[in-house]
């Protein structure tokens, strides 16, 4: 694969003299530029200027002819304006239009398209193409389909689903309170669970420096090993201090973890940080063991409350906005980061790795393992929820509220 910033340099020089150019001097031109380049240079050129293997090739020959004595053969002569043969598409009607179908079926119309359900690649549409009596190669496949402004492109994560109208005033909202108690210089949170993580001799995402044929190997297959639960990260980021918490659980994600790993936070790092604190401010996404929805959220808070002896404030954000979550973007990108290309292969080592994550900005987290166990599908009593002294906020009470203690 040519290097993206010696690609661009060739095209944007390419692009300023590529008009006064005639069909041998560009090709000429081609071949004295990947020349230049050495090794690869022929792969960059064609990225550069879309000229096929054999035009830079042929511009090749001709150089190494003309630095050698030789002459130009008599038959290479430059063509006039519209000479040459004719593309595909002009000599095979309908051959766009077919093309376009197979590749956007639902744009054209055409469901029952045969590649509907399938990776499209040239081989296979040319294929295709062919079975429709089309004389059509990969290559001018490939060819037809710049020309109709298509490209390689990946997925983008771009829709949010549909959005609650009173959305931004939520953002506006979260942000008043945040600053209304950072300005009393009382503690607030933002908190989430991490991707849950394999542990074992897994391939991790990303790259690491080592010796030159000595890369870390792993396992071919990522089949989980029974006897071995996920690891799941509960993370708890200070937004004042940027600071962090990380509670490693191997049993289940709920509400109790959820709870148990802010509690962890408060007792390792939070009452040396804030021992004024009075109120503690979380902001949470509206989904997951923290949902806004989930009753046991609010009974383990309450039982939080209680041993903290101070109200809880919550917000959460909009359904479908965990992305917003300063958590996200603030600490655990950078966990991620940091464990690039290094497989997990034990608890102690997705520990050390988190509490290991340092950034320029001054980011520091601690974590600790959570061996405790947290069982899945908890029935909450009519008593226990009696028991939860939630004050809703006027403003979205199920998004927004206050959970005292009972004391």
């Amino acid at each position: 694969m040519p290097d993206a910033t010696v690609v661009q340099w060739i095209s944007d020089k390419y692009e300023g003299f590529a008009d006064t150019l005639n069909e041998r001097s560009r090709r000429l031109w081609a071949a004295a530029e990947a020349r230049s380049l050495g090794y690869g240079g022929v792969a960059a050129v064609m990225a550069a200027t879309g000229m096929s293997s054999a035009t830079v090739y042929r511009g090749l020959r001709e150089l190494e002819a003309a630095e050698s004595g030789g002459e130009v053969a008599a038959g290479d002569r430059i063509r006039r304006p519209g000479g040459g043969r004719k593309p595909a598409v002009d000599q095979q009607p309908g051959l766009a239009e077919a093309l376009e179908r197979l590749v956007e079926p639902t744009v054209r119309g055409d469901p029952q398209s045969a590649l509907r359900w399938t990776c499209k690649s040239t081989y296979k549409l040319a294929m295709e193409l062919r079975r429709q009596n089309f004389r059509i190669s990969p290559r001018t496949v490939a060819k037809e389909l710049k020309r109709q402004q298509f490209s390689l492109q990946s997925n983008r994560k771009t829709q949010e689903g549909q959005s609650h109208p009173d959305r931004n005033a939520q953002f506006g909202y979260i942000n008043e309170q945040v600053l209304r108690f950072q300005r009393r210089r009382q503690p607030v949170i933002s908190v989430d669970t991490k991707k849950k993580e394999l542990i074992g001799e897994f391939k991790n995402s990303g790259r690491e420096w080592r010796r030159r044929g000595q890369p870390q190997e792993v396992r071919v297959h990522d089949f989980p090993d029974p006897k071995v639960k996920k690891a799941i990260p509960y993370g708890v980021y200070d937004l004042t201090r940027n600071e962090g918490w990380v509670s490693v659980g191997i049993d289940h994600d709920t509400a109790r973890f959820a709870a148990a790993s802010i509690r962890r936070w408060w007792r390792r790092m939070g009452r040396q940080r804030y021992p004024k604190a009075r109120q503690l401010l979380i902001t949470a996404d509206c989904g997951g063991s923290n949902s806004s929805r989930t009753k046991l959220w609010k009974v383990a808070l309450q039982d939080l409350a209680d041993q903290l002896g101070m109200p809880l404030t919550v917000c959460h954000f909009p359904p479908g906005t965990s992305k917003w979550n300063k958590i996200e973007h603030r600490m655990f990108c950078h966990i991620t980061q940091n464990w690039r290309g290094r497989p997990l292969t034990s608890y102690a080592a997705i520990v050390q790795l988190i509490g290991s994550t340092k950034t320029a900005a001054g980011l520091r987290i601690r974590a600790e393992l959570d061996e405790h166990p947290y069982p899945p599908k908890e029935e909450v009593t009519a008593a226990q929820l009696a028991n939860v002294r939630l004050i809703p906020s006027s403003f979205h009470g199920e998004w927004n509220y206050t959970i005292r203690p009972n004391q």
